[in-house]
């Protein structure tokens, strides 16, 4: 039996690891398009600060941990899937064939249609390629500029203030974290980061991008002509960017974190069902038997929303991996569900959202906010259900909101007593999860 494996990040290695566990005589081959070995790129922000080096992104840090494993590793991007032929075409041409195909292709960081993305300086946060040309340019008193404050965005800003540039951050949405935080707590993220010497625009979008001339601040310049990049970063040279609100930020380098979209281009017209993600079902198998996806690529249905989802955690790709290797060897496992948590960390002020912090329809709500010292928490009920969550600055009870999120915890008469006081989520958690037989994650609970 020969195991395709297309994509070699997290979710690729932990579906090529479980697969050669259960399967010992099966063949595996493991695709990967950056010449770099399998690394995270959750990793790359701490690279940029300077706590861990590039061996540090490495998933496995044996460089024969594949070869031991006897996982084929073969570098390339699939361009194209015949699921008749059972065979998957790479862009140096070559066809590779498969009894099994896993997809793990991740996801690809949105490019936006603005005049000068193709400028020198300009760099999206997304490879160790990336992280390379980012390190070389974001010296201390750099000006930086970085479009897009979302859940991603604000983790390479944590990295981009370590290193003791001058930030500016430009979010198309009303407040700071649009996706993951609702008005109250993204304007309080907003603020924190103001106090921390970070400029934020929101509601704005980015223009344009132009090289301007030596305004006496030309860092990029300088720095390139220090690595030896003179001819392709001219000495001297900066960069304009243009705001829709009317203003001008000079910058030596821009930094493109818009967002991010599964990597599944190549499945047009293969016969295999996509939506924003690859479609699946319980098992992680497509449409098309024998062939699964996991990871950032794959959409899958979320029993808190309802509805399926493409989650872009680490968490997620791990165990999606794990249920499709389990399927494509002849295990019969399935998912018992998609995590949609966000845990961040920016600047120092910790926020969450689990499931639908929005809301929904029909559902009420709970909300307090104590801003003089920095801390918010809204709940969402529908019955007598927490179905989502925000915080801001409300570090004690994480583990207990993920729990009652994920857990469907009906909560009876406590559903109303946290409208009233929501502080006491412990209480409700512990008085309900005990009635329904979760007190295992009650314990679990408590210590976080």
């Amino acid at each position: 039996m020969h195991h395709l494996i297309l994509g070699a990040g997290p979710a690729g290695v932990i579906a090529a690891e479980t697969i050669r566990k259960h399967a010992p005589a099966d063949t595996i081959t493991l695709v990967g398009d950056e010449a770099e070995p399998p690394y995270s790129r959750m990793a790359i922000p701490y690279l940029l600060i300077g706590n861990i080096k590039e061996t540090g992104t490495y998933l496995r840090k044996s460089l024969t941990h594949y070869s031991d494993l006897r996982i084929d590793q073969v570098g390339g991007r699939a361009t194209a899937v015949d699921v008749k032929a059972r065979t998957v075409t790479l862009d140096n041409g070559s066809a590779l064939k498969f009894d099994r195909l896993l997809i793990a292709t991740g996801s690809h960081p949105v490019r936006p249609p603005i005049p000068g993305m193709d400028s020198p300086g300009v760099h999206p946060c997304w490879t160790l390629e990336d992280a390379r040309a980012i390190a070389a340019l974001a010296k201390p008193g750099a000006r930086v500029l970085q479009m897009g404050a979302g859940f991603i965005g604000c983790i390479i800003m944590e990295a981009l203030a370590a290193r003791g540039v001058e930030l500016s951050v430009v979010e198309m949405g009303d407040r700071m974290v649009p996706r993951m935080m609702g008005p109250t707590a993204g304007t309080m993220i907003r603020e924190w980061c103001e106090k921390k010497g970070v400029k934020v625009y929101t509601g704005t979008k980015v223009e344009a991008i132009e090289v301007a001339g030596d305004h006496g601040g030309g860092v990029i310049g300088k720095i390139a002509s220090a690595i030896g990049l003179g001819s392709s970063e001219p000495a001297g040279k900066g960069l304009r960017v243009k705001l829709s609100g009317g203003q001008t930020v000079e910058a030596d380098l821009v930094i493109s974190a818009t967002g991010v979209r599964p990597a599944i281009g190549f499945l047009k017209d293969s016969g295999i069902t996509c939506l924003l993600g690859v479609l699946t079902d319980e098992y992680l198998q497509t449409n098309v038997s024998g062939i699964y996806a996991a990871g950032d690529c794959a959409e899958a249905f979320d029993k808190v929303s309802g509805k399926t989802i493409v989650s872009a955690i680490q968490p997620n790709a791990a165990e999606q991996a794990r249920v499709a290797a389990l399927n494509m060897v002849g295990q019969k496992a399935d998912l018992k569900g998609v995590t949609q948590i966000n845990v961040l960390d920016t600047l120092g002020l910790v926020s969450t959202s689990f499931g639908n912090w929005e809301g929904v329809p029909g559902g009420q709500h709970a909300e307090l906010t104590d801003k003089a010292g920095g801390r918010h928490l809204s709940l969402q009920f529908q019955g007598d259900v927490m179905v989502g969550c925000n915080s801001v600055g409300w570090t004690e009870h994480v583990g207990v909101m993920r729990g009652l999120v994920e857990g469907q915890v009906h909560l009876g008469e406590w559903k109303d007593r946290l409208l009233h006081d929501p502080t006491r989520l412990m209480d409700a958690y512990l008085a309900s999860a005990q009635g329904q037989g979760q007190w295992a994650g009650a314990a679990d609970a408590r210590r976080r």
